[in-house]
């Protein structure tokens, strides 16, 4: 791998003439490819991939690959039944567990494509609700997908910048902030990092840090978790950075208590290739003055005594009810032509949020207006409080499931009523069509749908 000379006296210089060596070494060889399943959708023997598959030994859901799938043409992919995620970085979920007790609010400020938004959806308490927010707005609908395929509603996507948040005041328990780096430690997996790297970029980046982290302060709760992370070695962009967190706006820095086994150090945690089995990766833990003496979070219920006093926002037909498990959980509005569910304790703050903030999706949208008719969206296919039975259902083998995800034109069995019929490939739901009797319209996003050729 030819490196950039100024990063390879940089990481000399940081490293020592020995370590590098063996980091230089480990660049050389091929990345290790990683999953992350949904627990809330597949189990692991479902997939037959990850048959004698190594578990990430800091994340109880992800494993390692022997071999790379194509991953675009595997249906349950597309069903939201797994992630495609660097293992380094599913070190977030190590760091939720050991800090984060009971329901939060939290944001993940920078969170496109929505590999740690997913993760902490899956490993926060039960009950709390995560902002995923990514300023770039073609990033943000790639994000407001895999939230969605993802299938849990304590969601909202926005697109916005840090500072757009302010109105909210001191709104989050919990900040996740993977902040925009000069990507040393994607050299490996992305080639095309490296021509892009010079010493300038760190130095617009770390001082781009700083602004974000100052931006998104006020908003995070006092006693309230800030977790910083990046993809790059630079001690400017990562131990400094932490640090001026540390000094300027007010924090105490944590350990994070890893195994010894796997390579780390207790605070400010490294991830080396020649160290561990992942990318470059670099993440931290603050926790903003004051703090308690305890090492876990704890969310007031502020929320709950707003819940008491809300008044219904719209009325929507009945029968959308009957379409989700848990109902009386969520609340059912109307939004220009489309009905919509959000859980109903979080309620008050997607209406905040939409007064100030550029919301892509929230919940899950249930269905649109056609003339007379309704016709279930997408999201609710995917979501995981769907009723199972309130839609026929419409099993469909590999090929007819890729041949749906082209939305291209399918033939449903003779038996299928006709109306709105749920596709499900190994029982996991794509998404709906609707049989019409002598063909089946397919109602998969357009925008989703899978443009690739298969290669031999």
């Amino acid at each position: 791998m030819n490196l950039p000379v100024d990063f390879v006296q940089a990481m000399t210089d940081y490293l020592g003439k020995e370590e590098f060596t063996r980091l230089a070494e480990a660049l050389s060889l091929p990345a290790p490819t990683s999953i992350r399943i949904n627990t809330e959708k597949v189990e692991k023997e479902e997939l037959g991939f990850l048959n004698d598959a190594e578990r990430v030994p800091w994340c109880d859901t992800g494993f390692y690959l022997n071999e790379r799938p194509a991953f675009t043409f595997d249906p349950l992919f597309h069903a939201g039944c797994y992630y495609v995620q660097e293992a380094s970085s599913m070190f977030l979920s190590h760091l939720l567990k050991q800090f984060v007790n009971e329901p939060v609010v939290a944001l993940d400020l920078c969170a496109a494509p929505g590999g740690k938004s997913t993760l902490a959806l899956s490993t926060l308490p039960q009950g709390s609700l995560l902002i995923a927010n990514e300023v770039v707005r073609q990033r943000a609908n790639i994000l407001a997908e895999n939230i969605t395929k993802w299938g849990n509603p304590y969601s909202i996507v926005t697109n916005n910048y840090a500072e757009d948040f302010q109105p909210l005041g001191s709104s989050f328990d919990l900040i996740i902030c993977d902040a925009p780096c000069s990507g040393e430690g994607m050299f490996r997996k992305d080639p095309a990092s490296i021509d892009e790297w010079n010493l300038a970029n760190v130095e617009t980046c770390w001082k781009r840090q700083r602004g974000i982290a100052k931006d998104i302060w006020p908003t995070l709760k006092d006693g309230g978790l800030f977790i910083y992370s990046t993809c790059t070695y630079n001690p400017h962009e990562d131990e400094e950075t932490v640090q001026w967190i540390a000094e300027n706006l007010s924090a105490d820095l944590l350990s994070c208590h890893p195994d010894p086994a796997w390579g780390l150090t207790e605070q400010n945690t490294h991830f080396f290739p020649h160290k561990t089995k992942g990318e470059g990766f670099f993440i931290s833990v603050l926790r903003k003055h004051p703090s308690d003496e305890e090492d876990t979070l704890r969310t007031p219920n502020a929320h709950k005594k707003k819940e008491k006093n809300r008044k219904p926002v719209s009325k929507v037909p009945a029968e959308i009810s009957s379409w989700l498990l848990n109902n009386q959980d969520f609340t059912s509005y109307e939004d220009l032509g489309t009905f919509r569910a959000f859980p109903s304790a979080y309620y008050p703050i997607l209406q905040q949020a939409q007064q100030h903030l550029k919301v892509l999706h929230a919940g899950i949208d249930l269905a649109t207006t056609k003339g007379k008719n309704l016709q279930p969206c997408h999201s609710l296919a995917l979501s995981n409080h769907l009723n199972p039975g309130i839609f026929p259902q419409a099993e469909v083998d590999e090929q007819q499931a890729i041949a749906y995800l082209r939305t291209e034109a399918i033939q449903l069995p003779a038996n299928i009523p006709t109306g709105y019929v749920l596709i499900t490939h190994q029982g996991h739901p794509l998404g709906f069509a609707k049989n019409i009797g002598s063909r089946a319209n397919n109602l998969y996003p357009s925008e989703w749908r899978i443009r690739k050729e298969l290669k031999n």
